[in-house]
């Protein structure tokens, strides 16, 4: 019997836990309707904010350039990865870290450092690597001005020389069940190649005016479209992942409760056995 009752405690326990990623994936799929809808919504305007400044770029001058544009020897490295504060979302942060970690191998020669946002970045990088800031906090609060100010900071290291690259990695949302990772060049602004300009463009003031206010608005634009592409993302995977906990809970309590029955059932017939065993032995 005491076998049957460490297989009723296990049943229970596996049914607790199956109850807890239940309510986690109910949780995740409506914490993932805000943020599939939000991330769907920036998307266009986006878009449209780097083609134009795709476009005017290819109206510039080397005058008219500007300090975010400008390329110099790679000799250190800024990585800004972007993943969650929590756990239990799959192969979210595991695939991040590891797309972050081989862009080492790819500036062997030059210093690598690392700006956290999300706490599982955080604690696997500062374990043995340089992270110059931690920015984890900015899921509480998910707004434009609070990613701006991450931005900001990226924009003044490399204009003060600190870092001669800077590059995002994160996880782009392209629905519940798959998410992509994306390693994007974040500074210098490289102007595209085959770009001709379209249209005829009156500048006012001036050409250099609108390009100095232009560049700082679609990079931070960039950095929160992708800090809201990985909050999509990390509650897609979250959802899919304890969906398929569930699933496997469910499989194992069933499994469990067969066993169970069996082992239950045996204990009966021994049971059984052993009173018609004794009755025969008291009649003979």
């Amino acid at each position: 019997m005491a076998n049957l009752k460490d297989i009723r405690n296990r049943i229970a326990s596996v049914s607790s836990t199956m109850q807890i990623t239940s309510a986690m994936k109910m949780v995740s799929a409506a914490k993932l309707k805000k943020a599939q809808d939000a991330i769907t919504a920036m998307r266009p305007y986006s878009n449209k904010l780097t083609d134009l400044l795709q476009n005017l770029s290819a109206t510039m001058d080397s005058d008219t350039g500007s300090q975010f544009t400008q390329q110099r020897p790679v000799t250190k490295v800024l990585v800004a990865v972007i993943t969650s504060n929590r756990g239990l979302c799959g192969a979210f942060n595991s695939n991040i870290l590891k797309a972050a970690a081989g862009i080492k191998e790819q500036y062997t020669d030059a210093q690598l450092d690392f700006l956290a946002i999300g706490k599982k970045a955080h604690d696997n990088f500062s374990k043995k690597d340089v992270v110059i800031s931690n920015h984890s906090a900015v899921f509480d609060d998910l707004t434009f001005g609070n990613v701006a100010l991450i931005a900001d900071e990226l924009m003044t290291r490399f204009a003060a020389g600190e870092y001669d690259k800077i590059e995002i990695v994160y996880n782009k949302f392209k629905n519940a069940a798959t998410q992509e990772v994306m390693v994007e060049n974040f500074l210098p602004l490289i102007p595209a190649q085959g770009i001709k300009a379209e249209g005829d463009y009156i500048f006012e003031p001036n050409k250099i005016e609108i390009v100095s206010q232009l560049i700082p608005k679609a990079l931070k634009t960039q950095l929160y479209k992708a800090v809201r592409d990985s909050f999509a993302s990390e509650h897609g995977a979250r959802m899919t992942a304890m969906h398929k906990a569930t699933d496997n809970a469910t499989e194992l309590r069933d499994q469990l409760k067969l066993t169970y029955n069996k082992a239950r059932q045996a204990a009966i017939t021994n049971e059984i056995l052993e009173i018609v065993g004794g009755a025969e032995a008291l009649n003979g």
